[in-house]
Protein backbone atom coordinates (compact mmCIF):
# COMPACT_ATOMS: atom_id res chain seq x y z
CA UNK A 1 0.00 0.00 0.00
CA UNK A 2 1.39 3.43 -0.96
CA UNK A 3 2.05 5.56 2.11
CA UNK A 4 0.36 8.92 2.49
CA UNK A 5 2.44 12.07 2.78
CA UNK A 6 3.56 12.93 6.31
CA UNK A 7 1.43 14.76 8.83
CA UNK A 8 3.45 17.98 9.16
CA UNK A 9 2.78 19.00 5.58
CA UNK A 10 -0.95 19.45 6.29
CA UNK A 11 -0.66 21.88 9.22
CA UNK A 12 -0.86 25.50 8.10
CA UNK A 13 -0.97 28.99 9.53
CA UNK A 14 -4.48 30.48 9.67
CA UNK A 15 -3.78 33.71 7.84
CA UNK A 16 -7.29 35.13 7.40
CA UNK A 17 -7.56 38.76 8.55
CA UNK A 18 -11.16 39.14 9.74
CA UNK A 19 -10.69 42.76 10.74
CA UNK A 20 -9.90 43.63 7.13
CA UNK A 21 -12.40 41.29 5.43
CA UNK A 22 -15.24 42.39 7.75
CA UNK A 23 -14.41 46.03 6.97
CA UNK A 24 -14.49 45.39 3.22
CA UNK A 25 -17.78 43.48 3.56
CA UNK A 26 -19.35 46.28 5.60
CA UNK A 27 -19.66 44.12 8.74
CA UNK A 28 -17.79 46.39 11.15
CA UNK A 29 -15.19 45.14 13.60
CA UNK A 30 -14.47 41.52 14.57
CA UNK A 31 -13.30 41.78 18.20
CA UNK A 32 -14.38 38.22 19.07
CA UNK A 33 -12.03 36.64 16.50
CA UNK A 34 -9.14 36.57 18.98
CA UNK A 35 -10.05 32.99 19.97
CA UNK A 36 -9.17 31.66 16.52
CA UNK A 37 -6.08 29.41 16.55
CA UNK A 38 -2.87 30.54 14.86
CA UNK A 39 -2.48 27.22 13.05
CA UNK A 40 -4.97 24.61 11.85
CA UNK A 41 -4.91 21.10 10.45
CA UNK A 42 -6.11 20.65 6.89
CA UNK A 43 -5.23 17.00 6.27
CA UNK A 44 -7.22 13.79 6.20
CA UNK A 45 -7.13 12.04 9.59
CA UNK A 46 -6.44 8.38 8.78
CA UNK A 47 -4.92 5.77 11.06
CA UNK A 48 -4.20 8.32 13.77
CA UNK A 49 -2.21 10.67 11.49
CA UNK A 50 -2.95 13.73 9.38
CA UNK A 51 -2.08 13.03 5.78
CA UNK A 52 -2.46 14.48 2.32
CA UNK A 53 -5.05 12.97 0.00
CA UNK A 54 -3.84 10.31 -2.44
CA UNK A 55 -4.78 12.58 -5.34
CA UNK A 56 -3.05 15.60 -3.84
CA UNK A 57 -6.19 17.63 -4.52
CA UNK A 58 -7.64 20.22 -2.16
CA UNK A 59 -10.80 22.31 -1.96
CA UNK A 60 -11.56 25.75 -0.55
CA UNK A 61 -13.56 26.35 2.59
CA UNK A 62 -14.86 29.89 2.91
CA UNK A 63 -16.27 32.36 5.40
CA UNK A 64 -19.99 32.70 4.58
CA UNK A 65 -20.10 36.15 6.19
CA UNK A 66 -17.79 37.56 3.52
CA UNK A 67 -17.58 34.93 0.80
CA UNK A 68 -13.79 35.03 1.20
CA UNK A 69 -11.60 31.90 1.31
CA UNK A 70 -10.41 30.64 4.69
CA UNK A 71 -7.98 27.98 3.54
CA UNK A 72 -7.47 24.94 1.33
CA UNK A 73 -8.37 21.53 2.81
CA UNK A 74 -7.31 18.09 1.58
CA UNK A 75 -10.05 16.52 -0.57
CA UNK A 76 -10.81 12.84 0.02
CA UNK A 77 -11.32 10.49 -2.93
CA UNK A 78 -12.32 6.82 -3.09
CA UNK A 79 -8.71 5.71 -2.51
CA UNK A 80 -8.63 7.66 0.75
CA UNK A 81 -11.89 6.02 1.81
CA UNK A 82 -10.28 2.63 1.21
CA UNK A 83 -7.35 3.56 3.45
CA UNK A 84 -9.62 4.91 6.18
CA UNK A 85 -11.83 1.80 6.12
CA UNK A 86 -8.75 -0.40 6.37
CA UNK A 87 -7.53 1.62 9.36
CA UNK A 88 -10.96 1.33 11.03
CA UNK A 89 -10.98 -2.44 10.50
CA UNK A 90 -7.44 -2.81 11.81
CA UNK A 91 -8.41 -0.92 14.97
CA UNK A 92 -11.67 -2.80 15.49
CA UNK A 93 -10.10 -6.22 15.09
CA UNK A 94 -7.03 -5.05 16.96
CA UNK A 95 -6.29 -2.69 19.86
CA UNK A 96 -9.59 -0.79 20.10
CA UNK A 97 -11.68 -3.93 19.78
CA UNK A 98 -9.81 -5.39 22.75
CA UNK A 99 -10.25 -2.25 24.89
CA UNK A 100 -12.72 -2.74 27.76
CA UNK A 101 -15.57 -0.41 28.65
CA UNK A 102 -13.83 1.12 31.67
CA UNK A 103 -10.88 2.21 29.55
CA UNK A 104 -13.12 3.40 26.71
CA UNK A 105 -14.92 5.57 29.25
CA UNK A 106 -11.66 7.06 30.54
CA UNK A 107 -10.54 7.97 27.03
CA UNK A 108 -13.90 9.54 26.23
CA UNK A 109 -13.79 11.65 29.38
CA UNK A 110 -10.22 12.65 28.58
CA UNK A 111 -11.41 13.80 25.16
CA UNK A 112 -14.20 15.80 26.82
CA UNK A 113 -11.61 17.41 29.12
CA UNK A 114 -9.50 18.40 26.12
CA UNK A 115 -12.57 19.82 24.38
CA UNK A 116 -13.31 21.95 27.43
CA UNK A 117 -9.70 23.18 27.47
CA UNK A 118 -9.98 24.08 23.77
CA UNK A 119 -13.61 25.24 23.80
CA UNK A 120 -12.75 28.75 22.65
CA UNK A 121 -10.90 27.53 19.57
CA UNK A 122 -13.59 24.97 18.75
CA UNK A 123 -16.33 27.62 18.95
CA UNK A 124 -14.33 30.08 16.85
CA UNK A 125 -13.60 27.54 14.10
CA UNK A 126 -17.24 26.43 14.10
CA UNK A 127 -18.43 30.00 13.60
CA UNK A 128 -15.76 30.92 11.07
CA UNK A 129 -16.70 27.97 8.85
CA UNK A 130 -20.49 27.97 9.40
CA UNK A 131 -21.23 31.67 9.93
CA UNK A 132 -23.24 31.39 13.15
CA UNK A 133 -22.57 33.91 15.92
CA UNK A 134 -19.61 32.78 17.98
CA UNK A 135 -21.67 33.39 21.12
CA UNK A 136 -24.13 30.73 19.95
CA UNK A 137 -21.32 28.26 19.26
CA UNK A 138 -19.77 28.94 22.66
CA UNK A 139 -23.05 28.75 24.59
CA UNK A 140 -24.76 25.87 22.78
CA UNK A 141 -22.86 23.86 20.17
CA UNK A 142 -19.61 23.20 22.03
CA UNK A 143 -21.00 22.57 25.56
CA UNK A 144 -23.63 20.20 24.13
CA UNK A 145 -21.00 18.32 22.14
CA UNK A 146 -18.90 17.90 25.28
CA UNK A 147 -21.97 16.75 27.21
CA UNK A 148 -22.61 13.98 24.66
CA UNK A 149 -19.14 12.55 25.14
CA UNK A 150 -19.51 12.65 28.92
CA UNK A 151 -22.98 11.10 28.86
CA UNK A 152 -21.96 8.20 26.61
CA UNK A 153 -18.72 7.73 28.52
CA UNK A 154 -21.03 6.70 31.36
CA UNK A 155 -22.50 4.00 29.13
CA UNK A 156 -19.19 2.58 27.91
CA UNK A 157 -18.94 -0.09 30.63
CA UNK A 158 -22.68 -0.89 30.49
CA UNK A 159 -23.59 -0.82 26.79
CA UNK A 160 -22.54 -4.42 26.09
CA UNK A 161 -24.65 -5.89 28.90
CA UNK A 162 -26.88 -8.76 27.75
CA UNK A 163 -29.69 -10.75 29.34
CA UNK A 164 -30.05 -14.22 30.81
CA UNK A 165 -33.09 -15.99 29.35
CA UNK A 166 -35.03 -19.09 30.32
CA UNK A 167 -35.18 -21.72 27.55
CA UNK A 168 -37.85 -24.34 28.34
CA UNK A 169 -40.45 -24.21 25.58
CA UNK A 170 -41.76 -26.93 23.24
CA UNK A 171 -38.84 -26.53 20.87
CA UNK A 172 -36.32 -27.66 23.48
CA UNK A 173 -37.60 -31.20 24.09
CA UNK A 174 -37.80 -30.54 27.83
CA UNK A 175 -40.41 -29.20 30.21
CA UNK A 176 -38.04 -28.18 33.00
CA UNK A 177 -36.01 -25.01 33.18
CA UNK A 178 -32.54 -26.27 34.15
CA UNK A 179 -31.46 -28.01 30.96
CA UNK A 180 -29.91 -24.99 29.17
CA UNK A 181 -27.78 -21.98 29.93
CA UNK A 182 -29.19 -19.28 27.66
CA UNK A 183 -28.12 -15.66 27.39
CA UNK A 184 -27.66 -12.79 24.96
CA UNK A 185 -24.49 -10.90 24.12
CA UNK A 186 -24.61 -7.29 22.98
CA UNK A 187 -21.78 -6.85 20.50
CA UNK A 188 -20.55 -3.80 18.58
CA UNK A 189 -21.65 -3.76 14.96
CA UNK A 190 -18.06 -3.14 13.86
CA UNK A 191 -16.53 -0.46 11.62
CA UNK A 192 -19.13 2.12 10.59
CA UNK A 193 -19.41 5.12 8.30
CA UNK A 194 -20.85 8.44 9.49
CA UNK A 195 -21.77 11.39 7.28
CA UNK A 196 -22.08 14.74 9.06
CA UNK A 197 -24.10 17.83 8.00
CA UNK A 198 -22.96 21.45 7.85
CA UNK A 199 -25.55 23.12 10.09
CA UNK A 200 -24.14 21.93 13.45
CA UNK A 201 -20.86 20.35 12.36
CA UNK A 202 -19.22 19.53 15.69
CA UNK A 203 -22.41 18.82 17.61
CA UNK A 204 -23.74 16.41 14.97
CA UNK A 205 -20.34 14.71 14.94
CA UNK A 206 -20.57 14.28 18.72
CA UNK A 207 -24.10 12.86 18.40
CA UNK A 208 -22.74 10.10 16.20
CA UNK A 209 -19.20 9.60 17.46
CA UNK A 210 -19.95 9.36 21.20
CA UNK A 211 -22.16 6.22 21.00
CA UNK A 212 -19.70 4.65 18.53
CA UNK A 213 -16.90 4.96 21.07
CA UNK A 214 -19.11 3.84 23.96
CA UNK A 215 -20.08 0.62 22.17
CA UNK A 216 -16.56 -0.20 20.98
CA UNK A 217 -17.10 0.39 17.27
CA UNK A 218 -14.68 2.23 14.99
CA UNK A 219 -15.63 4.82 12.42
CA UNK A 220 -14.88 6.60 9.17
CA UNK A 221 -16.40 10.09 9.30
CA UNK A 222 -17.06 12.31 6.30
CA UNK A 223 -17.64 15.93 7.18
CA UNK A 224 -19.60 18.38 5.03
CA UNK A 225 -17.47 20.13 2.43
CA UNK A 226 -18.77 23.50 3.66
CA UNK A 227 -17.60 23.02 7.27
CA UNK A 228 -14.56 20.76 7.79
CA UNK A 229 -12.49 22.77 10.27
CA UNK A 230 -13.94 22.03 13.72
CA UNK A 231 -13.87 18.28 13.05
CA UNK A 232 -10.18 18.50 12.16
CA UNK A 233 -9.52 20.28 15.44
CA UNK A 234 -11.40 17.49 17.20
CA UNK A 235 -9.18 14.99 15.39
CA UNK A 236 -6.15 16.70 16.94
CA UNK A 237 -7.72 16.24 20.36
CA UNK A 238 -8.57 12.59 19.64
CA UNK A 239 -4.92 12.09 18.79
CA UNK A 240 -3.81 13.89 21.96
CA UNK A 241 -6.22 11.88 24.12
CA UNK A 242 -4.47 8.67 23.07
CA UNK A 243 -7.16 6.72 21.24
CA UNK A 244 -5.67 3.76 19.35
CA UNK A 245 -4.79 4.60 15.77
CA UNK A 246 -7.65 4.00 13.36
CA UNK A 247 -10.40 4.17 15.99
CA UNK A 248 -11.64 7.43 14.46
CA UNK A 249 -10.86 8.47 10.89
CA UNK A 250 -12.06 11.83 9.55
CA UNK A 251 -12.28 12.69 5.86
CA UNK A 252 -13.03 16.10 4.35
CA UNK A 253 -14.70 16.13 0.97
CA UNK A 254 -17.82 15.92 -1.14
CA UNK A 255 -20.69 13.46 -1.20
CA UNK A 256 -21.53 11.92 -4.56
CA UNK A 257 -18.86 13.43 -6.82
CA UNK A 258 -15.41 14.89 -6.27
CA UNK A 259 -14.49 18.22 -7.84
CA UNK A 260 -12.98 16.38 -10.81
CA UNK A 261 -16.11 14.27 -11.35
CA UNK A 262 -14.92 11.03 -9.78
CA UNK A 263 -16.79 8.93 -7.22
CA UNK A 264 -17.22 10.99 -4.07
CA UNK A 265 -16.23 9.75 -0.60
CA UNK A 266 -19.82 9.77 0.65
CA UNK A 267 -20.99 7.31 -1.99
CA UNK A 268 -17.75 5.32 -1.69
CA UNK A 269 -18.43 4.84 2.03
CA UNK A 270 -21.99 3.67 1.39
CA UNK A 271 -20.75 1.13 -1.15
CA UNK A 272 -17.73 -0.10 0.81
CA UNK A 273 -18.14 -3.64 2.10
CA UNK A 274 -15.63 -2.99 4.87
CA UNK A 275 -18.21 -0.86 6.70
CA UNK A 276 -21.15 -2.55 8.43
CA UNK A 277 -23.32 0.51 8.95
CA UNK A 278 -23.95 4.04 7.70
CA UNK A 279 -25.30 6.85 9.86
CA UNK A 280 -26.33 10.04 8.09
CA UNK A 281 -27.83 13.42 8.95
CA UNK A 282 -29.11 15.52 6.06
CA UNK A 283 -31.86 15.79 3.49
CA UNK A 284 -34.50 13.13 2.94
CA UNK A 285 -33.62 12.72 -0.73
CA UNK A 286 -29.98 11.95 0.08
CA UNK A 287 -31.10 9.63 2.88
CA UNK A 288 -33.14 7.64 0.37
CA UNK A 289 -30.13 7.39 -1.96
CA UNK A 290 -27.97 6.19 0.94
CA UNK A 291 -30.45 3.43 1.74
CA UNK A 292 -30.26 2.20 -1.84
CA UNK A 293 -26.46 2.19 -1.90
CA UNK A 294 -26.24 0.53 1.53
CA UNK A 295 -28.64 -2.21 0.48
CA UNK A 296 -26.85 -2.87 -2.81
CA UNK A 297 -23.44 -3.26 -1.16
CA UNK A 298 -23.49 -5.50 1.92
CA UNK A 299 -26.96 -4.67 3.28
CA UNK A 300 -25.52 -2.18 5.75
CA UNK A 301 -27.58 -1.14 8.74
CA UNK A 302 -28.70 2.47 8.31
CA UNK A 303 -29.54 5.26 10.76
CA UNK A 304 -31.00 8.40 9.21
CA UNK A 305 -31.82 11.78 10.78
CA UNK A 306 -33.48 13.63 7.92
CA UNK A 307 -35.59 16.64 7.03
CA UNK A 308 -38.56 18.16 8.73
CA UNK A 309 -41.39 20.63 8.37
CA UNK A 310 -42.24 20.88 12.03
CA UNK A 311 -45.56 22.30 13.26
CA UNK A 312 -45.33 24.87 16.06
CA UNK A 313 -48.82 25.29 17.54
CA UNK A 314 -49.84 28.27 19.67
CA UNK A 315 -53.19 28.19 21.48
CA UNK A 316 -54.97 31.33 22.67
CA UNK A 317 -54.49 30.34 26.32
CA UNK A 318 -50.68 30.26 25.94
CA UNK A 319 -48.28 32.78 27.41
CA UNK A 320 -47.95 34.73 24.15
CA UNK A 321 -44.68 36.47 24.98
CA UNK A 322 -43.10 33.12 25.85
CA UNK A 323 -44.60 31.53 22.73
CA UNK A 324 -43.20 34.29 20.50
CA UNK A 325 -39.74 33.83 22.04
CA UNK A 326 -40.06 30.10 21.42
CA UNK A 327 -41.27 30.59 17.87
CA UNK A 328 -38.30 32.82 17.07
CA UNK A 329 -35.85 30.40 18.67
CA UNK A 330 -37.53 27.51 16.86
CA UNK A 331 -37.27 29.17 13.45
CA UNK A 332 -34.52 31.81 13.35
CA UNK A 333 -31.91 30.01 15.46
CA UNK A 334 -28.92 29.14 13.28
CA UNK A 335 -30.48 31.25 10.51
CA UNK A 336 -33.27 28.71 10.10
CA UNK A 337 -30.78 26.00 9.20
CA UNK A 338 -32.20 23.40 11.59
CA UNK A 339 -33.84 20.12 10.57
CA UNK A 340 -36.39 20.55 13.36
CA UNK A 341 -37.13 24.24 12.66
CA UNK A 342 -40.70 25.20 13.55
CA UNK A 343 -41.34 26.40 10.03
CA UNK A 344 -45.12 25.83 10.04
CA UNK A 345 -46.43 28.11 12.76
CA UNK A 346 -50.11 27.62 13.68
CA UNK A 347 -51.73 30.36 15.78
CA UNK A 348 -55.28 30.19 17.13
CA UNK A 349 -57.54 32.73 15.45
CA UNK A 350 -58.42 34.58 18.68
CA UNK A 351 -54.83 35.81 19.09
CA UNK A 352 -53.57 35.58 15.51
CA UNK A 353 -53.30 39.29 14.68
CA UNK A 354 -51.73 40.09 18.04
CA UNK A 355 -49.20 37.30 17.66
CA UNK A 356 -48.22 38.27 14.11
CA UNK A 357 -47.67 41.89 15.13
CA UNK A 358 -45.38 40.86 18.00
CA UNK A 359 -43.55 38.37 15.79
CA UNK A 360 -42.83 41.09 13.20
CA UNK A 361 -41.46 43.46 15.85
CA UNK A 362 -39.18 40.78 17.24
CA UNK A 363 -37.92 39.77 13.79
CA UNK A 364 -37.08 43.37 12.91
CA UNK A 365 -35.05 43.69 16.12
CA UNK A 366 -32.66 40.88 15.20
CA UNK A 367 -29.15 42.18 14.45
CA UNK A 368 -27.51 40.77 11.32
CA UNK A 369 -23.76 40.50 11.08
CA UNK A 370 -20.58 38.47 11.06
CA UNK A 371 -19.93 35.70 13.54
CA UNK A 372 -17.27 37.69 15.42
CA UNK A 373 -19.09 41.01 15.77
CA UNK A 374 -20.53 41.76 19.20
CA UNK A 375 -24.31 41.83 19.62
CA UNK A 376 -25.10 39.83 16.48
CA UNK A 377 -28.19 37.59 16.57
CA UNK A 378 -28.37 36.52 12.94
CA UNK A 379 -25.57 35.36 10.66
CA UNK A 380 -25.37 34.34 7.01
CA UNK A 381 -26.59 31.20 5.30
CA UNK A 382 -23.79 28.66 5.05
CA UNK A 383 -23.08 29.00 1.32
CA UNK A 384 -23.99 30.72 -1.93
CA UNK A 385 -25.95 27.61 -2.91
CA UNK A 386 -28.02 27.74 0.27
CA UNK A 387 -28.59 31.47 -0.17
CA UNK A 388 -29.91 30.87 -3.67
CA UNK A 389 -32.26 28.15 -2.44
CA UNK A 390 -33.70 30.36 0.31
CA UNK A 391 -34.16 33.30 -2.04
CA UNK A 392 -35.93 31.00 -4.52
CA UNK A 393 -38.31 29.78 -1.81
CA UNK A 394 -39.07 33.37 -0.76
CA UNK A 395 -39.88 34.19 -4.39
CA UNK A 396 -42.23 31.20 -4.51
CA UNK A 397 -43.88 32.41 -1.31
CA UNK A 398 -44.57 35.82 -2.82
CA UNK A 399 -46.31 34.14 -5.77
CA UNK A 400 -48.33 31.72 -3.62
CA UNK A 401 -50.85 34.18 -2.21
CA UNK A 402 -49.17 34.32 1.20
CA UNK A 403 -48.74 37.80 2.68
CA UNK A 404 -45.10 38.89 3.10
CA UNK A 405 -45.14 40.96 6.31
CA UNK A 406 -41.44 41.14 7.17
CA UNK A 407 -38.08 40.82 5.40
CA UNK A 408 -37.94 38.85 2.20
CA UNK A 409 -34.81 40.39 0.76
CA UNK A 410 -31.12 39.53 0.64
CA UNK A 411 -29.07 41.65 2.99
CA UNK A 412 -26.61 43.90 1.18
CA UNK A 413 -22.94 42.95 1.13
CA UNK A 414 -20.72 40.12 -0.03
CA UNK A 415 -21.85 37.52 2.48
CA UNK A 416 -24.76 35.13 2.25
CA UNK A 417 -27.25 37.01 4.41
CA UNK A 418 -31.03 36.80 4.25
CA UNK A 419 -33.20 39.05 6.40
CA UNK A 420 -35.51 37.35 8.91
CA UNK A 421 -38.64 36.81 6.84
CA UNK A 422 -42.27 36.26 7.86
CA UNK A 423 -45.21 35.21 5.68
CA UNK A 424 -48.72 35.24 7.15
CA UNK A 425 -51.96 33.64 5.90
CA UNK A 426 -49.90 30.99 4.12
CA UNK A 427 -51.95 28.64 1.88
CA UNK A 428 -51.65 24.95 2.76
CA UNK A 429 -50.92 24.06 -0.88
CA UNK A 430 -47.99 26.48 -1.21
CA UNK A 431 -44.41 25.37 -1.67
CA UNK A 432 -43.16 27.30 1.36
CA UNK A 433 -45.73 25.54 3.57
CA UNK A 434 -44.92 22.02 2.39
CA UNK A 435 -41.21 21.94 1.54
CA UNK A 436 -38.23 22.30 3.83
CA UNK A 437 -36.70 25.75 3.31
CA UNK A 438 -33.73 25.51 5.69
CA UNK A 439 -33.59 29.26 6.04
CA UNK A 440 -34.98 32.16 8.12
CA UNK A 441 -38.50 32.06 6.68
CA UNK A 442 -41.39 31.89 9.16
CA UNK A 443 -44.74 30.73 7.75
CA UNK A 444 -47.81 31.52 9.89
CA UNK A 445 -51.33 30.23 9.52
CA UNK A 446 -54.39 30.63 11.77
CA UNK A 447 -56.61 27.82 13.03
CA UNK A 448 -60.03 27.68 14.68
CA UNK A 449 -60.26 24.23 16.27
CA UNK A 450 -58.18 21.40 17.68
CA UNK A 451 -59.40 19.00 15.01
CA UNK A 452 -58.35 21.42 12.26
CA UNK A 453 -54.86 22.04 13.63
CA UNK A 454 -54.19 18.35 14.27
CA UNK A 455 -55.20 17.46 10.72
CA UNK A 456 -53.13 20.23 9.14
CA UNK A 457 -50.13 19.65 11.41
CA UNK A 458 -49.98 15.98 10.43
CA UNK A 459 -50.59 16.66 6.75
CA UNK A 460 -46.93 16.32 5.79
CA UNK A 461 -44.52 13.60 4.74
CA UNK A 462 -42.25 14.61 7.61
CA UNK A 463 -42.47 13.86 11.32
CA UNK A 464 -39.33 15.09 13.03
CA UNK A 465 -40.55 17.50 15.71
CA UNK A 466 -43.51 19.57 16.89
CA UNK A 467 -44.35 22.01 19.66
CA UNK A 468 -47.46 22.95 21.61
CA UNK A 469 -47.96 26.19 23.55
CA UNK A 470 -50.82 26.13 26.04
CA UNK A 471 -51.59 26.34 29.76
CA UNK A 472 -54.35 23.72 29.55
CA UNK A 473 -52.96 20.34 30.65
CA UNK A 474 -55.74 18.28 29.10
CA UNK A 475 -55.28 20.06 25.78
CA UNK A 476 -51.52 19.54 25.93
CA UNK A 477 -51.77 15.79 26.52
CA UNK A 478 -54.39 15.43 23.79
CA UNK A 479 -52.13 17.21 21.31
CA UNK A 480 -49.04 15.22 22.32
CA UNK A 481 -50.93 11.98 21.67
CA UNK A 482 -52.18 13.13 18.26
CA UNK A 483 -49.08 14.74 16.73
CA UNK A 484 -47.05 12.49 14.43
CA UNK A 485 -43.55 13.52 15.43
CA UNK A 486 -40.54 11.94 17.10
CA UNK A 487 -40.13 14.89 19.48
CA UNK A 488 -42.88 17.10 20.91
CA UNK A 489 -41.86 20.15 22.93
CA UNK A 490 -44.40 21.69 25.28
CA UNK A 491 -44.04 25.40 26.14
CA UNK A 492 -40.44 25.29 24.91
CA UNK A 493 -38.52 24.70 21.69
CA UNK A 494 -35.09 23.35 20.72
CA UNK A 495 -34.56 21.86 24.17
CA UNK A 496 -31.87 19.20 23.75
CA UNK A 497 -29.99 16.98 26.15
CA UNK A 498 -27.62 14.05 25.69
CA UNK A 499 -30.04 11.84 27.66
CA UNK A 500 -33.05 12.68 25.46
CA UNK A 501 -33.54 10.67 22.23
CA UNK A 502 -34.07 12.57 19.00
CA UNK A 503 -35.28 11.24 15.66
CA UNK A 504 -38.23 11.27 13.33
CA UNK A 505 -41.43 9.59 12.25
CA UNK A 506 -42.35 9.02 8.61
CA UNK A 507 -39.80 10.42 6.11
CA UNK A 508 -37.84 12.25 8.79
CA UNK A 509 -35.63 9.28 9.44
CA UNK A 510 -34.83 5.93 11.01
CA UNK A 511 -33.48 5.42 14.52
CA UNK A 512 -32.77 7.73 17.44
CA UNK A 513 -29.75 9.78 18.48
CA UNK A 514 -29.24 10.65 22.13
CA UNK A 515 -30.14 8.72 25.26
CA UNK A 516 -29.73 4.96 25.63
CA UNK A 517 -31.69 4.42 22.39
CA UNK A 518 -28.67 5.69 20.45
CA UNK A 519 -26.61 2.72 21.64
CA UNK A 520 -28.90 0.38 19.70
CA UNK A 521 -27.71 1.98 16.47
CA UNK A 522 -24.26 0.46 16.99
CA UNK A 523 -25.05 -2.85 18.69
CA UNK A 524 -26.17 -6.27 17.48
CA UNK A 525 -27.67 -9.07 19.55
CA UNK A 526 -26.15 -12.55 19.68
CA UNK A 527 -28.19 -15.35 21.27
CA UNK A 528 -26.19 -18.12 23.00
CA UNK A 529 -27.79 -21.38 24.14
CA UNK A 530 -25.68 -24.04 25.84
CA UNK A 531 -27.02 -27.51 26.67
CA UNK A 532 -26.17 -28.49 30.24
CA UNK A 533 -24.94 -32.01 30.98
CA UNK A 534 -26.64 -33.89 33.80
CA UNK A 535 -24.19 -33.95 36.72
CA UNK A 536 -26.14 -36.08 39.23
Amino acid sequence: MMKHTARLSTRIALEINLTETYKVAGLGAAPLASALPKHIETGLFIGGEFVKSRSGKTFTTEDPATGMPICEVQEAHEEDVNDAVQAANDAFYGEWGATGGYHRSRLMNKLADLMERNAGELAALESLDNGKAVGDSAAADIPLAIAYFRYFAGWADKALTGLTTEVSGPGTGYTGRNHFNSYTRMEPVGPVGQIIPWNFPLLMLAWKLAPVLATGCTTVVKTAEQTPLSALKLAELIQEAGFPKGTVNILSGFGDKTQDGKLGPGVAMCRHKGLNKIAFTGSTSVGQAIMVEAAKSNLKQVTLELGGKSPNIVFADADLDLAIQGAHLGLFFNQGQCCCAGSRLFVEAKVYDQFVEKAINDAKSRVLGGAFTEGVHHGPQVSAEQLEKVNSMIAQGKKSGAELVCGGTQHSGDGYFVEPTIFSHVPTDSQIWNEEIFGPVMCIRKFDSIDQVVAEANDTEYGLAAAVWSTNTNKIHHMVSKLQAGTVWVNCYNTFDAAAPFGGFKMSGIGREGGPYALNNYLQVKQVTQALSKVF
